[in-house]
């Protein structure tokens, strides 16, 4: 994003000291119209796979105003004549109020240098304001001083020294990069490294099973009698109704013969009373 800016001075990441010390990403432009407000360079350096610049100590705000010398000094090189590339220009860094915090510290109120807090993370004390900074107020962002026209101050030359300001302000500003060693040993480059994660995530996974089979298991010893009533029982219903109805339909139809029967006898024996004693007076007469 930063090297495809055409009014862009810098850009380009810089690395020095190896790969244990951090990289360095300075946006200058040129155009003053093309500057950013304090959200957009963080979110700039956050696609690049950085973010605002936070100074851990001397030793890196020394090292930081070296490179802004050397970048001006390179701009000023070209034909004579001509004015330094590389002019007044504040750079925003990651340094900012965090005005949600409690205003209360270990029982009295904090000041308000001391609510300031790094976007990255970081837990550096290290602050270089200018002599009446920060000036609090409506202003929670900070940019590096960079305005070597200005006229001297009481706290001396407008350079490289901090200053709150508006965040909304327009303004260029610093990129910082993790050291690559920090970035390998975040990848897995450890004792046992991308190994190790597996043969942990397999015990882990080892031991979650041995759990699940002893549920496993007290469930199949607590529950027999629910087995038997769902695969024996059950299923054999509408057979035991098939064979009550069969046994009830043989008697009704063996009661149905039985009176049938019993009828028969009954009408023979009337029969043959009511045949007797015709004949009987037919012998008196």
């Amino acid at each position: 994003i930063l090297q495809k800016d055409p009014d862009c001075e810098a850009g380009q990441t810089v690395c020095q000291g190896g790969p244990e010390h951090p990289c360095y990403k300075i946006a200058y432009f040129r155009d003053v119209s093309s500057r950013v407000a304090f959200w957009e360079a963080q979110r700039a350096c956050e696609v690049d796979g950085g973010s605002l610049l936070s100074v851990e100590n001397t030793a890196e705000q020394q090292h930081v105003e070296r490179l802004l010398q050397e970048l001006s000094s390179s701009a000023t090189g070209g034909s004579e004549g001509t004015s330094p590339s590389i002019a007044d220009g504040d750079f925003w860094i990651g340094l900012t109020r965090a005005d949600e915090e409690s205003p209360q510290e270990h029982g009295s109120f904090a000041s308000c240098p001391d609510l300031y807090r790094w976007t990255d993370g970081s837990v550096s004390h290290f602050r270089n304001w200018y002599y009446d900074e920060p000036s609090c107020g409506g202003e929670a962002c900070v940019v590096m001083y960079h305005q070597p026209s200005a006229v001297r101050g009481l706290g001396g030359p407008y350079l490289y020294q901090w200053n709150d300001d508006r965040c909304n302000m327009k303004h260029n500003f610093i990129c910082k990069y993790e050291p690559e060693s920090h970035l390998v040993k975040e990848h897995g480059d450890r004792p046992g490294g991308r190994d190790a994660d597996i043969l942990e995530e397999h015990e882990d996974n080892s031991k979650t099973p041995a759990v699940n089979e002893e549920e496993s298991l007290h469930v199949m010893v607590a529950g027999p009698s629910s087995t038997l009533l769902i695969y024996v029982i059950i299923p054999t219903i509408p057979v035991l109704l098939l064979i009550l109805v069969a046994s009830g339909t043989c008697c009704f139809q063996m009661l149905s013969r039985r009176k049938s029967r019993t009828k028969t006898s009954v009408n023979q024996s009337t029969l043959w009373i009511s045949k007797t004693p015709k004949s009987d007076s037919a012998m008196e007469v």
